[in-house]
């Protein structure tokens, strides 16, 4: 993010005397210069509860992304496709940006099943697989980040069906207990994770790691923490928007400590790892974890095979600085720049 530059006043006074000829001093502090970064969530929105907080963190950072769309998927938990497109629809609706901030249903089968069928006019995903395609081709210079925080199938489906996009995307996915086997989305769907592997597209992985101290499960909140920073936080809505465990809310503030009330936490400290959320996290500010490229693996039967003789390289996140993210999220929530709509 740029930070403008902050001038004492009397050098201000000087400058502005210096350049009295101007039709104002304005022109004294630059103009931001960073460009944003284009991002495409693909989601199982209502999964569990860090995915909202994933979509919220990135509709409300408008000053460094712009949110090309979102894509949904269907996982075994959280319901049919209907109901992961409703719950990223709420999290839209509870930032003020539905419907200028389009959601999208994407595949409920996985890769394989899927694939042989692509050619057919309404295949299962076909809504998703369309839309990621075509934001690709944006006339836009600047690649598109297609961020996965679910299963991978759309983007597997998308790749499969127009390699040609490979050159124009970045994908960063949120997933795997690597080098360990497991991990919800990667079980997902993980026929679709070794197409990824394989592709000829930049392809990072922001790795889960359950009960270790260095991947995204480390990103933990508690309840306590969530009701004591996220009550009336977001911006108001007008329309409010029921809860999927009811209830009524204008705020995602609100709707958070909703959702924290209603999941079970884990831990010695009870808490919920906000995975998805510290995926974004670190497309916003790299520095929140450490990036190490390796040569892509390949997954048999569940379990993880080297190929050190690969040319093949992707790039793992891990080492995710927990504090640091929490704190920017909680920022965010406080002086939050809406998306744009365009």
């Amino acid at each position: 993010m740029h930070h403008p530059v902050h001038l004492r006043p009397a050098l201000v006074a000087m400058i502005c005397a210096a350049a009295w000829l101007t039709a104002s001093c304005a022109a004294v502090r630059p103009e931001p210069t960073e460009e944003k970064v284009r991002v495409l969530l693909d989601t199982d929105a209502n999964n569990e509860l860090d995915d909202q907080h994933a979509i919220a963190y990135l509709l409300l950072n408008g000053d460094v992304f712009d949110v090309e769309g979102i894509t949904v998927n269907r996982t075994r938990g959280g319901g049919d496709i209907d109901a992961q497109a409703l719950e990223a629809e709420r999290i839209v609706r509870l930032a003020g940006l539905y419907p200028e901030i389009p959601i999208y249903k994407g595949a409920s089968g996985s890769f394989e099943e899927i694939r042989r069928h692509l050619n057919q006019p309404d295949f299962d995903g076909t809504e998703a697989v369309r839309f990621i395609i075509e934001q690709t081709y944006e006339d836009d210079t600047r690649p598109l980040v297609l961020l996965p925080v679910g299963k991978l199938t759309n983007v597997a489906l998308a790749l499969e069906k127009d390699p040609s996009i490979a050159s124009r995307v970045r994908v960063v996915w949120l997933g795997s207990n690597y080098p360990q086997p497991g991990e919800y989305n990667q079980v997902s769907d993980e026929g679709a994770l070794n197409y990824l592997l394989d592709a000829d597209v930049p392809f990072e992985i922001a790795v889960v790691r359950y009960g270790e101290p260095s991947g995204t499960d480390a990103v933990r909140v508690t309840l306590e923490e969530i009701r004591e920073e996220m009550g009336g936080k977001g911006p108001r809505v007008t329309e409010a928007v029921e809860g999927r465990h009811g209830g009524s809310f204008t705020k995602f503030g609100d709707y958070s400590i909703n959702l924290f009330e209603h999941i079970d936490l884990h831990g010695t400290t009870p808490s919920r790892a906000l995975y998805d959320m510290a995926a974004v996290a670190i497309v916003k500010d790299p520095s929140w974890a450490r990036s190490v490229e390796i040569p892509a693996p390949r997954l048999v039967d569940g379990e993880w095979q080297e190929r050190p003789e690969n040319p093949r390289r992707i790039t793992l996140w891990e080492n995710f600085d927990r504090d640091a993210i929490l704190q920017d999220f909680f920022a965010t929530m406080n002086n939050y720049v809406l998306a744009d709509t365009r």
